[in-house]
C-alpha cells in the first residue's frame, strides 16, 4: 500500500546508471544525454525523454518501480481541491507536488521527482504530517495545479478592496487611472489576477458585465461560458477606463462602441489581446478575446484532421490557382486553420498578402495588411491593390460582402490561390451563399475548388470519463442515422464525463476539430452554373468521399472521444442548413 512505501530513499539515486542496467537505454545515450544536459541545465529525465530515448510513461514508471512507489496517473485520478489545497500554491509549484489524498495517518503526495530529498523534508515540515509520496507526470500535475488554485478568491478578494477605495469618492478613480506604473494598485492586481486565472484554465474570452445589482465576469472555456458573480458594481467603470487607457482608446466616450489591442504577459507567456467595448443599460460591457502569441501556430497535422482528409485538403492548398474556403460559425477554429495553411505555403519562392481584420497572429515572410474601414482601407481596397503587388497567394479573412466576394473570385480565375472564410454552418451551403451575395453562378463554378467546413467539439473529461446508455431521444435518432456510419454497431459503447475537479464539472475538457471537405468536381460546377442549389446538394451528399460534419463527430463518438450530446449538437446546426438548401431557399 502506498502508506507503507512513503519514505523516499535518504541518498541520490543515480538513475542514468540504472536505466543502463536495465536495458531500458544504451551507455551511448546516456552520454549523449549527459552532453545534452550540460548545456540546458534541464534535468537528467526531461532531457532523455526530450531526445526520444524513452517515452515518458516508462521514465516515470520505472522510476516509480525503483523506488518502491506507487505512480498515478493524474488523468484517471479523482482529486479533491480540498485537500490539494492543504499545501500552499507556491510549495506546491516549487517542488512540483500535489497533495492527491488525505488518510488516517498521513498524506498522499504526488511529486515529479521523488529523488529531491530537500523537497521531500520540506513537504513534510509544512504539511505537519507524515507524507508519503506516488509518482506522476509533471505536465499533468502542472495542468491540475492550474485548475485547483483559481485566482477566484484572490479576485474577490481584490475587488472589495477596490470597491472600499472607491466608495471615497470619485477623486479615487481619477488617481487610480493615473497610476500608470504603480503596480499595486487594486485595479492593477485586480486585472493582472483575471488575466492569470483566465490563462489557467485555458480562457478563450473574458466577459465583464456591469448588471443593475452586481458585476459579473465571465470566461468562456472550451467554447462554454462560466460566471463569477461579484457585489461590488461599482469598481466597473474603474476596470473598464483601465481597460482603455492600456489600449489608448477615448476613457471619456461612455456611449459609442470602442476596438483595441494591447498585450501582456502572464507567467511568461505573451497574451494578445483583442478588446470591444458595448455601452449597456447598466454601464459599459467589456469582452477581451485572448491569443496566446507564445504558443506558436498550429501546424495543419495538430489541427485534428484525420491523414486521409488532411491529404486531400493539401491537395487543394497546392493547387496553383482557385478559391479554396474555410467555413463555419465564430469560434469554430476557422482561423487557425487558415493560419496552419499560410505556415505551410509560406517559402521563398511564393509572396502571400493576406488582408485581415484583425491581424491575430504575425507571420514572417508574409505581407500582412489590417483593414481600416474607418480610413476607407476596407477589405475591397485593400485586396485591389493587394493584387497589383504581383501575389502567389492571397489571404482575406472573411467574405464579408459582394464587392470583396467578385474581387476574390476573380483573383482566383486569373492565376491566384485565394484563402477566405464563410460564416456558413455546412460545405454544401457555402457555394451558395456566394451566389446569394450576387456573384454569378458561372463566375463561382469557375473559381471555387474546395470547402472545408469546421466544428470544435468537446473532448470527455479523461479524468471522470464513464459509459453513457443513451437517452431515447438520442438512441431514436442514432436508429436513424445509424446506416450512414458504417462503424456505430450495436457493440459501440458511447462514453460521457460524469464531472468531476479537474473538468470544473463539466464532463469535459478541450476541443478537437471536426471536418468536412467538398471538393467541386464537374458535375458540382456544373449545377451551381445552373444555380440549382436542390441538385448541388444532393450531388455533393453522394460524393464517395465526403464524410459530413455529423458523421465525424459520430465517428468521435464512436471512439470515445466526444459525447453523443456534442453531436447532436453539431447535427442539429447542420441539419436546419441543409433542410433551407434542400428547400432551394439560400441559408440566411
Amino acid at each position: 500500500m502506498a502508506g507503507e512505501q512513503g519514505t523516499p530513499p535518504r541518498k541520490k539515486i543515480r538513475i542514468g546508471e540504472l536505466l543502463v542496467n536495465n536495458g531500458i537505454i544504451t551507455e551511448e545515450q546516456l552520454m549523449s544525454a549527459l552532453a545534452a544536459q550540460k548545456k540546458t541545465g534541464g534535468k537528467l529525465g526531461n532531457t532523455l525523454i526530450d531526445l526520444g530515448f524513452l517515452s515518458t510513461q516508462q521514465f516515470y514508471e520505472f522510476l516509480a518501480s525503483q523506488l518502491n512507489l506507487p505512480f498515478i496517473d493524474l488523468k484517471h485520478y479523482n482529486y479533491h481541491p480540498d485537500v490539494v489545497r492543504l499545501l500552499p500554491e507556491t510549495l506546491a509549484r516549487r517542488f512540483r507536488a500535489m497533495v492527491l489524498s488525505r488518510e488516517d495517518n498521513y498524506l498522499l503526495v504526488g511529486v515529479a521527482d521523488p529523488t529531491d530529498i530537500h523537497a521531500y523534508d520540506e513537504l513534510t515540515k509544512a504539511l505537519k504530517t507524515k507524507v508519503n509520496l506516488a509518482v506522476v507526470f509533471e505536465s499533468e500535475l502542472l495542468k491540475a495545479l492550474d485548475t485547483v488554485y483559481r485566482r477566484t478568491q484572490e479576485i474577490v478578494t481584490i475587488a472589495e478592496e477596490l470597491g472600499e477605495e472607491l466608495s471615497q469618492g470619485d477623486a479615487n478613480l481619477e488617481q487610480l487611472l493615473t497610476e500608470a506604473d504603480v503596480e499595486d494598485a487594486p485595479v492593477v492586481r485586480l486585472l493582472k489576477s483575471l488575466f492569470e486565472d483566465a490563462v489557467q484554465v485555458g480562457a478563450s474570452d473574458i466577459h465583464i458585465e456591469p448588471d443593475e445589482q452586481v458585476l459579473r465576469i465571465r470566461q468562456r472555456v472550451d467554447g462554454v461560458l462560466h460566471e463569477q458573480v461579484m457585489k461590488e458594481k461599482r469598481i466597473a467603470p474603474a476596470l473598464v477606463s483601465r481597460l482603455k487607457l492600456v489600449c489608448g482608446l477615448d476613457i471619456s466616450e461612455r456611449r459609442l462602441p470602442q476596438d483595441g489591442r494591447f498585450n501582456v504577459r502572464v507567467k511568461g507567456r505573451s497574451i494578445d489581446i483583442r478588446l470591444s467595448t458595448m455601452p449597456l443599460q447598466y454601464g459599459e460591457a467589456v469582452v477581451m478575446r485572448l491569443l496566446d502569441q507564445s504558443s506558436g501556430i498550429l501546424q495543419l497535422e495538430q489541427i485534428g484532421m484525420s491523414s486521409s482528409l488532411l491529404k486531400r485538403f493539401r491537395t487543394q492548398l497546392h493547387q496553383p490557382h482557385g478559391l479554396v474556403l474555410v467555413t463555419g460559425p465564430t469560434g469554430s477554429g476557422k482561423t487557425t486553420t487558415l493560419y496552419g495553411a499560410l505556415n505551410e505555403l509560406n517559402s521563398q519562392e511564393k509572396k502571400v498578402i493576406t488582408v485581415e481584420d484583425p491581424v491575430e497572429y504575425r507571420l514572417q515572410r508574409i505581407n500582412q495588411v489590417q483593414v481600416h474601414p474607418k480610413i476607407g482601407l476596407d477589405f475591397a481596397r485593400v485586396l485591389r491593390a493587394g493584387l497589383r503587388q504581383d501575389p502567389d497567394i492571397v489571404m482575406v479573412g472573411e467574405m464579408r460582402d459582394k464587392e470583396t466576394s467578385d474581387i476574390a473570385l476573380r483573383a482566383a480565375m486569373t492565376g491566384h490561390l485565394v484563402l477566405s472564410t464563410l460564416h456558413t454552418n455546412d460545405s454544401v451551403s457555402t457555394a451558395l451563399r456566394l451566389i446569394e451575395m450576387g456573384a454569378e453562378g458561372y463566375v463561382v463554378a469557375s473559381s471555387l475548388r474546395a470547402v472545408l467546413a469546421q466544428r470544435l467539439v468537446r473532448r470527455i473529461c479523461e479524468s471522470c470519463i464513464t459509459s453513457d446508455p443513451l437517452e431515447a431521444g438520442s438512441r431514436s435518432w442514432l436508429q436513424e442515422y445509424r446506416g450512414k456510419v458504417k462503424s456505430t454497431g450495436n457493440t459501440v459503447a458511447f462514453r460521457k464525463g460524469r464531472g468531476c475537479p479537474a473538468c470544473n464539472n463539466t464532463g469535459y475538457s478541450g476541443r478537437i476539430g471536426i471536418f468536412e471537405l467538398l471538393e467541386i468536381n464537374f458535375d458540382l460546377a456544373d449545377a451551381l452554373r445552373r444555380n440549382d442549389s436542390a441538385d448541388f446538394a444532393t450531388i455533393a451528399q453522394q460524393q464517395p468521399r465526403f464524410i459530413s460534419l455529423a458523421d465525424s463527430a459520430l465517428q468521435l463518438a464512436c471512439d470515445g472521444v466526444t459525447s453523443m450530446d456534442e453531436v447532436l449538437r453539431v447535427a442539429g446546426e447542420v441539419d436546419e442548413s441543409l433542410s433551407l438548401v434542400e428547400e432551394g431557399t439560400a441559408p440566411e
